[in-house]
């Protein structure tokens, strides 16, 4: 599935949803199902800095895809990477890079969201896109 696939479907999931409790459940829920990182996985180095829960992002690359998972101690943060890492996995460096996380804003979830979890949101955009970023460097600017 293309990333503007994905982005068309969780428009339209998220629309369905009706108000910000809605809204914060299924994002919960998305954290829920994301079986939990191994412990060796959970090195400090795999920790997104700027999150007040430990939360933590292991990126892969293969095939010229980029792969995501997280974990965190905050269902809610969880919640929010496990979305990130599911809407961006599977994807092109390019594609990641291009495609900004703003979309979650005309949703109507980061609205929702304390100001630390937005912080957090960010870091964890942030650090998917650095990884795609290096990925496009290391292969002089294509995905193969």
């Amino acid at each position: 599935m293309t990333i503007a696939e994905k982005k068309q479907r969780l428009v339209a999931r998220l629309a369905d949803l009706r108000d910000a409790r809605e809204r914060l459940a299924y994002v919960v829920e998305c954290g829920r199902q994301q079986p939990p990182l191994e412990g060796e996985l959970k090195v400090d180095s795999a920790r997104v800095e700027g999150c007040l829960a430990q939360l933590w992002l292991v990126a892969s690359f293969e095939n010229g895809k980029c792969h995501f998972r997280t974990d965190s101690e905050s269902a809610v943060m969880k919640g929010v990477a496990a979305l990130l890492c599911d809407f961006y996995s599977d994807q092109s460096p390019v594609e990641i890079v291009e495609t900004d996380p703003t979309f979650l804003k005309q949703s109507g979830i980061t609205q929702h969201l304390t100001p630390n979890r937005r912080n957090g949101l960010a870091r964890i955009w942030e650090t998917i896109r650095e990884f795609a970023a290096a990925r496009l460097k290391e292969n002089g600017g294509t995905t193969g």
